[in-house]
């Protein structure tokens, strides 16, 4: 079985890396027409789509899966018209394949510039969500990228439904259905042998739960682009102004609990301390959220004890930590030591402190009086996004549509020859 699985990965490795070489060179209206093509595939098989996405729900409730990954499993109506929505909207994007920019002449009289150019073959392994192969799918095929997709095993039936309707989309218009390969097999050897495929693979994309993206960190004898945690953080400052901070602190917590760029850590100023954190307590203790402080913050604030536990920790829950810091500085040198380098923000009406904040805070995004429920490639002018990385190469922040790219050196000479 294990022969199996590996000659069954080399082939879809191989046929991807053919395709690549074709869709690199396809013009951007093809590759609309794809997308189109693909989104209104989605929409006249939606019933398929349900029946078969109801196979992977009741197989998911027999093996006791949680209500919250049930939801995230399920297709309804809406959510197969925002797929296909999605498509459209990557669709109407701009094409970054191809773009010439930074020409400059030279003292020997060549011109050198960059070209965009797609990483060539993208692996996708993603976990319970059935919408994330078709906008994985869209983004790799709109920057002229190849893509193998292994989603998770509860979400095989859903997953083998949304690929026919890619392979239909593509054929549709010319395209080979290898572009977008869909791994059939819910072996975990498979993950294992798509992450050996070097000859085959430029870059692996990880979207899932921390144990998957260590897991593939490990073993991955490939690039990857990923993010381990979202432990985000939101510092009040002396000079914050107060309704901005408790309007940007709630929604950073409250907006959403499980999703990366959500609030974990407040920091708040000594000296706003006693004026603020009541009322912190209020707004939180009103929408559900247990509170967890440090020494200070207990003396203010009826809450739990926060341990140093806390201060790593992305919970993904409702729960929020807090820690009174002395200043900008202890408040600058706290996330670096414990955040993610996923996001962080700032609430201050101070111009220096801000400049500092933004300069020294070594994260993916940092925001200034802003909820870090923005850390987001629709909300970034993006469109749909691949996933946050917190990495520092190859891309890093919301990987969008040029993130899915890199870049060559172009020269034009007019017979130019060098002395």
């Amino acid at each position: 079985m294990v022969k199996e699985i590996k000659q069954y990965m080399y082939e879809l490795g191989h046929k991807a890396r053919e395709a690549s070489g074709v869709l690199a060179a396809v013009e951007t209206k093809i590759k609309n027409d794809a997308l189109n093509a693909i989104a209104n595939r989605l929409l006249q098989q939606r019933e398929t789509l349900k029946v078969e996405n109801t196979k992977d729900l009741l197989a998911g409730k027999e093996k006791g899966l949680e209500s919250a990954m049930l939801d995230r499993l399920a297709l309804t109506d809406s959510g197969i018209e925002k797929m296909a929505e999605g498509l459209r909207q990557i669709a109407a994007l701009a094409d970054p394949v191809g773009e010439i920019d930074g020409l400059k002449y030279m003292p020997s009289g060549i011109q050198v510039g960059h070209m965009r150019v797609p990483l060539g073959v993208i692996g996708i392994i993603y976990e319970s969500r059935p919408n994330v192969t078709a906008d994985a799918a869209a983004l790799c095929l709109k920057s002229g990228n190849a893509t193998i997709l292994r989603g998770g095993s509860e979400a095989i039936n859903s997953n083998k439904a949304v690929a026919q309707c890619i392979k239909d989309g593509l054929e549709a218009v010319g395209l080979p259905s290898e572009c977008v390969q869909v791994v059939e097999t819910t072996d975990r050897e498979a993950v294992g042998e798509l992450l050996r495929l070097k000859d085959h693979v430029d870059v692996i994309i990880p979207r899932g739960g921390k144990s998957l993206i260590e897991r593939v960190s490990n073993d991955s004898l490939i690039p990857v682009i990923k993010h381990l945690d979202g432990i985000c953080h939101v510092y009040i400052d002396d000079d914050a102004d107060k309704d901005k901070a408790l309007k940007v602190t709630l929604n950073s917590k409250s907006h959403r609990y499980g999703t990366c760029n959500t609030l974990e850590t407040l920091l708040i100023a000594n000296s706003r301390a006693e004026e603020l954190l009541p009322e912190i307590s209020k707004m939180f203790v009103e929408v559900g959220v247990e509170l967890r402080g440090c020494e200070q913050t207990r003396q203010i604030i009826e809450c739990n004890q926060a341990t140093e536990e806390d201060w790593h920790t992305e919970y993904l829950a409702p729960i929020l930590s807090i820690k009174v810091v002395e200043d900008l500085d202890a408040a600058i040198q706290h996330i670096n030591t414990y955040s993610s380098q996923h996001t962080d923000s700032i609430i201050t009406q101070d111009i220096t402190k801000t400049r500092r904040f933004m300069r020294e805070v070594d994260s993916a995004s940092v925001m200034v009086n802003a909820s870090t429920r923005f850390a987001d490639g629709f909300e970034y002018g993006l469109g749909a996004e691949i996933g946050i990385s917190t990495d520092k190469l190859h891309a890093r922040g919301p990987v969008g549509l040029i993130g899915l790219t890199s870049l060559k050196y172009v020269v034009f000479g007019d017979g130019h020859i060098r002395s």
